[in-house]
């Protein structure tokens, strides 16, 4: 019945909830900026149509988003006060600016954008999409910042009562690691977006509904899942692994199941890792492989847990080692499932084919579960640390708060967000049962 146990678990609950929704709306914004120049440049009220459908979408994940976000907001200054008092002259500085620039130029001309076409001339209109979706992905970047800086904090200072503070704000906010995780989740945000509209025009075809638009969202949705799927892999992932191995050399061994260092260090395909053995049970390797994804040589030397004192290891290595790997999977059959929906397309046999119509409308979870194991695997392999070789986590929870606080009211985030979530879902559904007006195809 630790308070820590309990701060951690409430305060992971509620930031993998909530960033069911912020993925969505970055993943679909500039699919708006999209149909919205189309319809700009061509006069193509197809264009104009998705735009206003996949807005109405995009609105109603927005305003979950933000009904989710606002705990976690609090939930730093309660339950984890004395992370508060060290890092707050530091983080505070882009969790502000990502409330004052970036969520108010979202949230000021979404408004515009879902109620305002008829009161604005086209091209102001396609200018309120490029707001919301720079103001979207420009919130992205401030809270990674700030999480960048756990991961590998650059550009601060020990004040005289042993707080941080910012020493240079270029530094801070340039953050190489905060540079990597920026493009890497953004590209995994944009292969969620495209999923989904992949799904909806899956759905609309298999049930013979919509066929314009759903020919549309096929097509547009498959082509950006596939360079989205791409670049998650190469060269965003890659360069992620290297930023990992570099500055975090415990947890990338954490997350292979390496206990014991070595040259031309093997990717494990497969493989179950017993912490109490220190070992890595049934491995199937790909020999070389992380030396070269980590360091880019087959030769270079990786390091294994047994090289660092077992209490700077993560603390949570068998779930780590399956987050991870689960990730990887996951993400390997999102190249493989749309390189394969491309094909057809290419051969004009995409809305034809229902076999893979039916896989592309159920797959649309899964986008969700990756970016969800991905953010399990960066949090759960900066562990024991909240400021990487800085702050233990231990040390950052509010003493005053218990443990039974703590869960009491993790319960009731639990069941408000059910609640919220079936909501969630009746409204998108009766969108989607409303569907987009056609309009005949040339």
């Amino acid at each position: 019945m630790s308070p820590e146990l309990w701060s951690r678990l409430q305060f992971g609950f509620t930031l993998t909830y909530h960033y069911l929704f912020p993925q969505l709306t970055m993943g679909l914004a500039w699919f708006l900026v999209y149909w919205k120049w189309r319809a700009l440049r061509s006069g193509d009220e197809r264009y104009s149509q998705a735009a206003r459908f996949w807005a109405r979408i995009f609105g109603l994940n927005f305003a979950v988003g933000v009904v989710t976000g606002i705990p976690m907001e609090f939930q730093i200054g309660t339950n984890w006060a004395e992370f508060t008092r060290y890092t707050g002259g530091v983080i505070g500085q882009t969790l502000g600016m990502e409330g004052m620039f970036a969520f108010f130029l979202e949230s000021a001309f979404i408004g515009l954008l879902i109620w305002g076409e008829k009161r604005l001339a086209p091209t102001y209109h396609f200018l309120a999409a490029v707001a919301v979706a720079v103001g979207s992905w420009l919130s992205g970047y401030f809270i990674l910042v700030t999480n960048a800086f756990m991961q590998h904090p650059v550009g601060y200072r020990v004040e005289a009562d042993g707080s941080l503070g910012i020493a240079a704000f270029s530094a801070y906010l340039l953050n190489p690691w905060a540079m990597v995780e920026f493009a890497h989740n953004q590209v995994a945000a944009l292969v969620t977006g495209s999923f989904v509209v992949s799904a909806v025009g899956a759905f609309y075809t298999l049930r013979g509904l919509h066929p314009g638009q759903a020919r549309l969202f096929l097509r547009a949705g498959t082509a950006t899942a596939l360079i989205a799927s791409l670049l998650v892999a190469f060269p965003t992932g890659d360069q992620q692994a290297k930023m990992v191995g570099l500055h975090q050399p415990v947890t990338l061994a954490a997350m292979e199941g390496r206990f014991t260092g070595g040259a031309e260090a093997g990717v494990a395909m497969i493989g179950q890792p017993n912490v109490a053995a220190r070992r890595l049970d049934n491995p199937i390797e790909i020999p070389g492989a992380l030396s070269f994804l980590a360091y880019g040589a087959f030769q270079s030397y990786v390091h294994g847990l047994d090289e660092y004192p077992a209490d700077s290891w993560p603390d949570s290595i068998e779930l780590l080692y399956y987050a991870f790997h689960l990730m990887i999977t996951l993400g390997t059959l999102f190249i493989i499932l749309m390189a394969y929906a491309n094909v057809q397309r290419w051969r004009g046999r995409l809305e034809s084919s229902a076999g893979l119509l039916w896989v592309l409308m159920l797959a649309f979870p899964f986008p969700y579960i990756a970016n969800t194991l991905g953010w399990m695997t960066a949090e759960l392999g900066r562990q024991p640390w909240l400021i990487h070789g800085l702050y233990r986590t231990r040390d950052g929870y509010s003493h005053v708060v218990s443990a039974g606080d703590t869960l009491f009211t993790l319960i009731g985030f639990t069941g408000l967000y059910f609640v919220l979530g079936l909501l969630f879902l009746y409204l998108v559904g009766r969108e989607i049962g409303h569907g987009p007006v056609d309009v005949a195809v040339v």
